[in-house]
């Protein structure tokens, strides 16, 4: 079993580095109407003082975001048609700058409401609580679920990887999502919040993350 995995571990290195080089889709409520940088932007426009939000966006948007919460004031105040336009342009420019900083595209606001999984709300309840259990037990089970269907579908190809040519290459395909599954985790637990926490860094993490997979 051991040697079978090693002969093939040249044929699933170009798979798995294929593989790294795809996007993973990034969710969270940021770009929700009800989500905490729209929520905040509520906040701020009603007193006034753009400050709160400044902390959403990197120092290079801060202008931007000055410039935009500055033109939202000055026509706020002229119709309920007016505020209900202003506010949302500078919701958007809000949200827009704060997904460039975390290297991610802006597609738009979302509706309030909108389901973004188990995850988000786990984390945002963890906070409101100020207990992580129950977000740990969730992630953790949904971690060891992926990982045992994943070694089981690659131990059970792996008893026929020598049969024929086809057998060989969905052994591969197994071994290389679970593989790249076990790392992509270890990987996140590591660093993923070092990565978050300087806004701009996650693409040179990503990066880095590759080069080490050739």
């Amino acid at each position: 079993m051991r040697q079978k995995a090693i002969t093939i571990v040249g044929a699933a290195g170009a798979l798995i580095a294929l593989y790294l080089f795809l996007p993973a889709p990034a969710h969270a409520h940021c770009d929700t109407l009800d989500g905490p940088v729209v929520q905040e932007a509520r906040t701020a426009l009603e007193a006034g003082d753009v400050t709160p939000t400044l902390k959403w966006v990197t120092p290079e948007n801060e202008a931007e975001l000055r410039a935009a919460f500055d033109r939202t004031l000055a026509v706020r105040g002229a119709s309920p048609q007016a505020r209900d336009l202003a506010d949302m342009y500078f919701f958007e420019t809000l949200v827009r700058l704060h997904r460039a900083g975390e290297g991610a595209p802006y597609t738009g606001l979302k509706p309030a409401g909108t389901d973004l999984g188990p995850a988000v709300a786990g984390a945002d309840q963890a906070l409101a609580s100020g207990s992580v259990d129950g977000l740990v037990k969730l992630i953790t089970e949904a971690v060891a679920a992926g990982l045992r269907q994943r070694f089981a579908e690659a131990a059970e190809k792996s008893e026929n990887a020598d049969a024929s040519v086809e057998a060989g290459r969905q052994y591969v395909e197994a071994y290389v999502e679970f593989v790249h599954y076990a790392e992509r985790l270890y990987e996140d637990a590591r660093s993923a919040a070092a990565a978050h926490a300087q806004p701009g860094q996650s693409e040179k993490h990503e990066a880095a993350h590759d080069a080490g997979a050739e």
